[in-house]
This record gives C-alpha cells, sequence and structure tokens, in this order.
C-alpha cells in the first residue's frame, strides 16, 4: 500500500512507475486507501474469520501466512490498534518466526518502533476483504498444553493504512474453526511432490510485498490451476532456473499496489493454503513483472503476469488453524491460462498483436447443422484489402495442412476497454477475444505448375482469396457473434450490412496430431510435402503407384481417431485424403455426441463419402426414443426425410450405438498384428477418461482448451 507521505495522489514512485508502464491515468485519480481504520472498515475485520498476514524476516525477505478460524478472532481495541488472538505453527509459520521467535513461551515482545507488517482480512463466505498496513506493537505466544508445535498468539497491530477491496476472483468457502497438529515435510528446494499437487489444485493464495517503508498483503484468486509452474529443479544443479511459478495478474481496480511494491522491490512472499487438509506452503522469492509480449511468450493470452523465482519454502502438513468447504467460484474467474511450455508447440508461440495480422478473415457464409453447431465460411484477403474477390497485388497468403487451426482476434468487434467491475458479463473483464479453432475443410489443391506460353495462375489457384470452412458450437462472445452477424446474401447485392472481419493472427497445429498417409507417423509425404511434390504426387495415377501404397498401408499402424462432440473437427479436413483409394490406410473413428448433435454426424458422412464406413456412433442422452435404438421405423426427430436420426446415420453405413462409449469399446479398435495409434479430441473431461484408459498406447490428443 502506498505510504501517506508520498505526494503525486497519494501513490508511491513504484505505484507511478507500474501506472506508466500500463498507461493507467493516474493525474486526476487520488489513491483511495484511507489513514488508520475507519469504523466502516472496522466491522468488516471483525466479522471475518481470516487474516493474511505479511512481514520480512531478518533477511528482508517478505513470508504471508493465514490466521483465524472463526469471526471476532480479530478485532479493534482501541483507535487505529487491530488486536488478534489466533491458534499458529509457532515452529514453522515463517511469519510468527518473524515477530516472535526469539521470544520465550509466553513471554510479551514490544520491539522499539514496531515491526513492519500488513494483513488482509478476508471472509470468503460473503467476497469481502479489507487491506491493512501497520506495524506490530505487541506480541507474545504461547505454547499449548499437549502439543509443542502450537501455540496461541495474541499480538497488537498498529494500523496506519486500510483500504476495501472489491469481491472480484473470491471463491466461496464456509471456513470453520480446526485444531491442527503442524507437520514439516520440507524445507527445501525443488519442492515436492505434494507441495505441487497443492499448487495445482489451488483456488486462491495470499501474498505479501514492500516497497521498503510500507507493506501490503492481498489475495489471488482464479480457477483452480491458475498458477502455474514453469520450473522445478534444484537451484544449484545448472539444469534450469531453480523453482519458478508463474501467475497470471487479472483486470483489477488499476491502483497497482502491489505491482507498485514489486517495480521498488521484487521480493515477494506468498501462502498457499489448502482449505480442505489445512496442508499450507509458503514461498519466498523474487519476482519479474511480465508485461505485453514479455508475458504471453511465457504464458499466452496473458497481458500481464508475474513470475516468481522461489528462494525458500516450507511445506507444512496441517498447519492452519481453520479448514473450508468449497462454495460458488466467482464468476469473474476466466479459464486457466496454461504455459506456452504446456501447451501444443504450435499454440505456444507469442502471437502478432491484432494490429498486425497476417490475413483477414471475412465472413461470407454460415449454414445451420443443428440448433447450436454451424459451418462458417470465410474468405481469407491480405492484411490491409478491401472487401472483394479481386485479386491483390499484396504477397500470396499461404495454405495450410489437413487438420491444423486458425487464431482470430475478435477484440475490435466484443472488448469494451476497462472497467472495474462488470455484473452483467464477468468473464469479459479478462477475455483478449482471442480464438483458436480448428479448420474442417481440406486445403485447396496445389497449384499447377506455371504454363510455360504465360506467367499466369489460373483464378481458381489464386492464394489471396482462399476460403476455409469452421465447424463452431455456439459457446461463448465470439461464436454468439458469429451465429447473429448478419452474412451478405450472394442474391442481394444492395444489402448494406457490414461484413464481418477478423484479423487472422496464426494459422497452425500440431504435426503429430495429423494423421499420416504415406511414411511414418510422424512425418509423412502427404502434409510435410512441399507442393511441388504434393503436385507431382496428385498427378501421379498410374497402377503400379496405386498397388506400392496399398502395399505399403499394411505397414502401417491402424489409425483410431477418438472424437467427442465437436471434437471431429480435426478429422473432417483429413478425411478426404485419408480415404482415397491411393492412400489406404487402416482407419476407425469412435465418435460419441449427444442425441441433438446427431445431425452433425449425418452432415459429415454426407459431405465425406466413406466416412460413415469406418466410423462407430455413440449416441448419448436422456429419454432417446425407443424407435431411434434401433429397428423403429426411423425419421424419429420430426424431420420428414429422417436426416437427423439414429437410423439415418445407419443408411449412411455407419454403426451406430445408443449408449456411452466405454473402455472396451475404444480398446476394441486396437490391431494387435500391426499395432494401433490413437488421436483422440474431446472435452477435457471425457478426454481425461479416454486418456487414461489408454495409458499404455501410443496416442496423441487434443482438447477444447485451447
Amino acid at each position: 500500500m502506498a505510504t501517506l507521505l508520498e505526494d503525486s495522489n497519494g501513490y508511491h514512485p513504484g505505484e507511478l512507475a507500474v501506472h506508466r508502464l500500463l498507461k493507467v491515468p493516474t493525474s486526476a485519480r487520488r489513491n483511495p486507501t484511507a489513514p488508520g481504520l475507519p469504523p466502516h472498515y472496522a466491522h468488516r475485520v471483525i466479522v471475518s474469520p481470516l487474516l493474511a498476514v505479511g512481514t520480512v524476516d531478518e533477511q528482508g525477505r517478505p513470508w504471508t501466512s493465514i490466521w483465524g478460524g472463526e469471526r471476532g478472532f480479530a478485532r479493534p481495541v482501541a483507535r487505529d490498534i487491530l488486536g488478534v488472538q489466533s491458534l499458529v505453527d509457532k515452529k514453522n509459520d515463517p511469519v510468527v518466526e518473524a515477530f516472535l521467535g526469539r521470544a520465550a513461551d509466553g513471554e510479551v515482545l514490544q520491539p522499539e518502533g514496531g515491526i513492519v507488517m500488513s494483513a488482509l482480512s478476508i471472509d470468503l463466505e460473503n467476497r469481502d476483504r479489507v487491506k491493512l498496513a501497520g506495524r506490530m506493537a505487541v506480541g507474545t505466544v504461547a505454547e499449548q498444553p499437549g502439543n509443542t508445535a502450537l501455540g496461541e498468539a495474541q499480538l497488537a497491530m498498529h494500523i496506519q493504512e486500510s483500504l476495501g477491496n472489491c469481491p472480484k476472483y473470491l471463491n466461496k468457502k464456509t471456513i470453520r474453526a480446526h485444531l491442527p497438529s503442524p507437520r514439516l515435510v520440507s524445507s527445501s528446494l525443488p519442492l515436492p511432490p505434494e507441495a505441487l499437487a497443492l499448487i495445482e489444485k489451488a483456488d486462491m493464495f495470499f501474498l505479501s510485498s514492500t516497497n521498503g517503508q510500507t507493506m501490503d498483503t492481498n489475495h489471488r484468486g482464479g480457477p483452480a490451476g491458475f498458477v502455474r509452474v514453469l520450473n522445478n529443479s534444484f537451484p544449484e544443479d545448472g539444469t534450469g532456473d531453480g523453482v519458478v511459478l508463474v501467475f497470471p495478474e487479472y483486470s483489477g481496480n488499476r491502483l497497482y499496489q502491489t505491482l507498485g511494491n514489486l517495480h521498488t522491490n521484487p521480493r515477494l512472499g506468498v501462502v498457499i493454503p489448502d482449505f480442505e487438509t489445512s496442508d499450507v506452503l509458503y514461498l519466498t522469492g523474487e519476482t519479474e513483472l511480465l508485461i505485453g509480449p514479455s508475458a504471453a511468450t511465457i504464458m499466452p493470452h496473458a497481458n500481464l503476469a508475474v513470475k516468481l523465482t522461489v528462494h525458500a519454502a516450507r511445506f507444512v502438513k496441517d498447519g492452519l488453524p481453520f479448514r473450508g468447504t468449497p462454495g460458488e467460484p466467482s464468476p469473474y474467474n476466466p479459464p486457466v491460462r496454461r504455459l506456452a511450455s504446456e501447451s501444443p508447440a504450435s499454440l505456444s508461440q507469442p502471437l502478432p498483436p491484432p494490429s498486425a495480422p497476417l490475413a483477414t478473415a471475412v465472413l461470407v457464409g454460415r449454414e445451420p447443422i443443428t440448433p447450436t453447431i454451424a459451418r462458417f465460411t470465410f474468405r481469407l484477403q491480405p492484411p490491409g484489402s478491401k472487401n472483394n474477390n479481386s485479386s491483390s497485388s499484396s504477397a500470396p497468403l499461404g495454405t495450410w495442412l489437413p487438420g491444423q487451426h486458425i487464431t482470430l482476434s475478435f477484440a475490435h468487434e466484443l472488448a469494451l476497454g476497462w472497467s472495474h467491475m462488470r455484473d452483467a458479463d464477468p468473464q469479459s473483464l479478462n477475455d483478449d477475444f482471442i480464438r483458436t479453432f480448428t479448420i474442417s475443410s481440406p486445403p485447396p489443391p496445389p497449384p499447377p505448375p506455371l504454363d510455360t506460353a504465360t506467367t499466369s495462375l489460373s483464378p481458381s489457384t489464386d492464394r489471396n482469396n482462399l476460403q476455409i470452412e469452421l465447424t463452431l458450437r455456439r459457446h461463448g462472445p465470439a461464436t454468439n457473434l458469429l451465429f447473429t452477424h448478419p452474412v451478405p446474401s450472394h442474391h442481394h447485392t444492395s444489402s448494406t450490412a457490414p461484413s464481418l472481419e477478423v484479423p487472422v493472427l496464426a494459422v497452425g497445429g500440431e504435426e503429430a496430431f495429423r494423421i499420416e498417409l504415406g511414411g511414418d507417423d510422424g512425418g509423412g509425404d502427404y502434409e510435410g510435402e512441399s507442393p511441388a511434390a504434393a503436385a507431382a504426387t496428385a498427378a501421379s495415377d498410374e497402377e503400379g503407384d496405386i498397388k506400392k501404397n496399398k502395399e505399403e498401408s499394411k505397414k502401417k499402424k491402424k489409425a483410431v481417431f477418438v472424437a467427442g462432440g465437436i471434437g471431429i473437427t480435426p478429422l473432417l479436413a483429413q478425411a478426404p485424403g485419408l480415404l482415397a483409394e491411393r492412400h489406404p490406410r487402416p482407419m476407425e473413428v469412435l465418435w460419441s455426441l449427444r442425441w441433438e448433435d446427431v445431425a452433425l454426424a449425418v452432415d459429415a458422412f454426407e459431405r465425406v463419402g466413406g466416412l460413415a464406413g469406418v466410423t462407430r456412433v455413440f449416441v448419448t442422452g436422456l429419454d432417446l426414443p425407443d424407435a431411434m435404438r434401433g429397428g423403429g421405423d426411423g425419421g424419429g426427430n420430426g424431420d420428414e426425410n429422417g436426416k437427423g436420426s439414429v437410423e439415418r446415420l445407419r443408411e449412411l453405413g455407419a454403426r451406430v450405438e445408443v449408449r456411452r462409449m466405454t473402455r472396451e469399446d475404444v480398446l476394441a479398435a486396437r490391431d494387435p498384428e500391426g499395432g494401433t495409434k490413437y488421436f483422440a479430441c474431446a472435452s477435457p473431461r471425457m478426454l481425461r477418461s479416454v486418456m487414461g484408459w489408454l495409458a499404455d498406447e501410443d496416442v496423441v490428443s487434443e482438447s477444447f482448451e485451447y
């Protein structure tokens, strides 16, 4: 928190520096931090069952702990004096050690001038928090009978500054008191597996920082796993950077009190509690602020993040005097932002800004497939070209490979700018509106060789006006825009409705996830070959070549594609080539989808010849009509042609099971003689099950998380 001695609207130099870096205007906005402890803040502290406490040790390292367990354990005892009484881990809690480590049992310490400290009272049940900064005036800790590790701490905090904070990113929990039995598991680096597991499940932590004059303790929250482990090795063995964590900085009040401290003094103290078990992880180290491209390079889609290199840690089992029952997560929590090192290689590269796109995608067609799924056609134009069908003098665009994805920015259409709170649309506060979708159409054929008599290409091979198709489910603001935006009509050229044009930031995809047509998996002679070589291959129809391909296909592993719902899209672009006679390969598709999405399978089978014949469809959904379970008269979905019904799937040649896909179904697809390679694309939940079933198999996967 800012020292009240500063005269730049109450901000200290570190905070002002961060404001400048992030282009935050501060000239007309005073720091709202209040002197002392006003009555309205005092009441909020009294009814809060937890208090995160921060201080620095003799080496100047910040540490954070968290005390309490029941309402009223911290309350004002005089003007601007907060009394605190709580059970503590007297042996392993670094804050207790910094405050009272030299005191004998029950001895009262009253250090001259006090000890710098900060605190955060927090009421997770009601999503309320108040920041406090000042000094410990007096304190003592008395050992509990029968437990030498446990003590009761009492201290008085002279509060110099206080500030109420908003409820964003506070995940509700009901707190209850607990009698702990602390046991130190580890006090060395790297972090033990139990500590890593705690970080992975944590949906909040508390952090303390200092600018050298005053301290700040606050909260960081998000979805479980929002703190990511970049590295976990021995700091001194030279194999890495030691223990390094990264966490995103979500949109807040733009005071940047923590970041302002870190800009001045990069040291940070963190405590990560396990509310279910009372386990606790204490960390202290040095930070690096990651802003703009430096943040996105490490954590894609993050514009602001903090990298913490841990210098000391303590992991304690059952070390906290409280436990908590999870409640409603914050509606402001964005999705987990994984590290670039955790993402597929094709998704880990920094994206260009929307102002410098690779191309412009113009929406030119929309074809509904189900009430929530549609196929969208985009024309790709060089950036800056006008929305027309004429060729451009710009450099031609590249093409894509079957199964790759495209990254689009909808920020110009959807971003609303900064606001502190946005209860009507909380997810939009941290949304960069950049989306990655799998391209469901195959790439165009390679251009023919240039005619020796001319130097022009056929209009059909104009690389400046490529079209792509995306098969998407309506889910979220970007797809909602695509479902509702007017599409120019080919029959009404006088329409004044503006076209939807969005920047293309990237085209890519994991090579390992593409099912190769020739050669060995991981690099075949279809996706990997040059356009000239591809053209030569495509032009060769001699019977000897076909026979050779058939013989070579016998040596290849069987490809089994496991899809859930819209997860079939990576296969749609690959299937035409995979099913062509020239490139035979043993293949089977296992596709699970809900009853209301059956029309998607019908559409795919009608568009891709031969796909139904290698597909086993598992249809799920409540109250499925008996007629659709086999042996009925078909057409039971109200569609006079029977399109979308299970019987229509069977007519197209698919094998249909009206039940959930099981482990036995997936493993039964194996080829025990030639071998099997699995490709899985599904929702995170289904993908976890499938990957568990295939733990001992050759498998690559993609999820919907990107």
